[in-house]
């Protein structure tokens, strides 16, 4: 019969790993905070990441990603305006649910009182406006009423958000009027930010009858189509053909949801940057562990001495110094993931954001850190398995 070959069981590893560390604390603090920065950098990064893009997912719930913009087609040559009818043929359409258009009228000019010099436009833009332009693209109004959108409508104005901030105008009342057209026009409501037509905010919206008083010619700038969400992606050709049947490519149709998931694919590429830095910081963590343990091995070499005169076998010091090195790496990801967690949930809660953090980042981290850990403690722990027990005995 074989004599039985001694071993040392898990629970006997962890004791001595916990009371290799406990002996020297502010060596393994410092040493497990480089790990836990490069862990609490990439998983705040991600989760604040996904965070931002979670409410970017409920604002496209909220306003809805079946809105599609025709306009004038860009290309060589000059662009053909939309025809005056636009509107009428894309209402007429079975896959449209609401529809609306804006006019740009190009010598249009608004102003607070008629005193302010004619150059001091502050950017505000006017436009002809048909249909409810705030309900098709998901908006609302901060403050009174949308515009009477009949060709014969009285002279009236609704500011967007951008112009009424322009203007030093916040709410509405039956006193509040700009300077417009050599005459006082009434504002009959202000608009809140429209977020899948940003370039509206800086609008005054006025009826078509009379946007013709300030030059406009008939012509829509923008047709916003709201479609059946089921055939959107067939809805664009239609809508083009719809326009101008003769020439649907002088038409162009695009999402306005599309931009801002364009604008976060632009962020997801700095998030893979920002990663990248976090995992430079992790390897320099790691390197942080590799380091005290070698200079672990180096003052417990009388320790590993007398462990070896008692019996104990090179495998056993090495899995000892690599339980170290591990359970150091793992005190370091669990406190970079707290840190973390933190992090992402403070940003999130200040940005009115829903908190987002993937479960594939907590545990991606820990799994980085026990990788770290084994990887760096290799060496120092088969060097220690290595010392010759007269030559560790020698420093007692």
């Amino acid at each position: 019969m074989s004599a039985r070959r001694p071993g040392v069981s898990v629970g006997d590893l962890l004791r001595l790993g916990v009371f290799g560390l406990r002996t020297r604390p502010t060596r393994v603090v410092l040493s497990a905070l480089g790990i836990a920065i490069g862990i609490a950098a990439m998983i705040a990064v991600v989760g604040i990441s996904s965070s931002s893009k979670a409410k970017l997912d409920q604002v496209l719930d909220a306003l809805g990603t079946n809105v599609l913009t025709a306009t004038q087609a860009n290309g060589f040559g000059t662009p053909e305006p939309l025809p005056d009818t636009a509107l009428e043929s894309v209402l007429r359409q079975d896959d449209v649910e609401d529809a609306a258009a804006v006019g740009v009228t190009p010598e249009g000019r608004v102003y607070r009182n008629p005193y302010i010099p004619a150059p001091e436009t502050k950017g505000i833009a006017v436009a002809a406006a048909w249909g409810d332009v705030p309900r098709v693209l998901g908006g609302t109004v901060r403050s009174g009423r949308w515009i009477d959108d009949r060709v014969d409508a009285p002279p009236q104005a609704v500011l967007g958000a951008a112009a009424a901030a322009a203007l030093g105008i916040e709410t509405v009342d039956q006193d509040t009027r700009v300077w417009t057209g050599g005459q006082w026009v009434q504002v009959v409501g202000v608009l809140d930010p429209l977020q899948l037509a940003a370039d509206l905010d800086a609008t005054v919206f006025v009826p078509r009858g009379f946007a013709e008083q300030l030059g406009f010619d008939g012509a829509p700038t923008a047709v916003y189509t709201r479609v059946d969400p089921e055939r959107v992606e067939q809805s664009r050709d239609v809508l083009a053909r719809a326009i101008r049947p003769g020439a649907p490519q002088d038409v162009g149709v695009t999402r306005p949801s599309d931009a801002l998931a364009a604008k976060t694919a632009t962020d997801d590429s700095f998030t893979g940057l920002l990663v990248g830095i976090g995992g430079v910081a992790l390897l320099v963590g790691g390197i942080g562990v590799a380091n005290t343990m070698v200079i672990t091995v180096l003052e417990r070499r009388a320790e590993v001495g007398v462990r070896r005169a008692l019996g104990a076998r090179r495998r056993h010091i090495r899995d000892q110094f690599l339980v170290e090195s591990l359970l150091l790496s793992l005190l370091g990801g669990v406190a970079g993931v707290v840190i973390g967690v933190g992090v992402t949930i403070g940003f999130a809660v200040g940005q009115g954001w829903p908190v987002a953090i993937p479960l594939w980042a907590v545990g991606g981290g820990l799994a980085a850190t026990v990788v770290i850990g084994g990887v760096s403690g290799l060496w120092p722990a088969a060097r220690a398995a290595r010392i010759p027990p007269t030559t560790a005995l020698a420093a007692v």
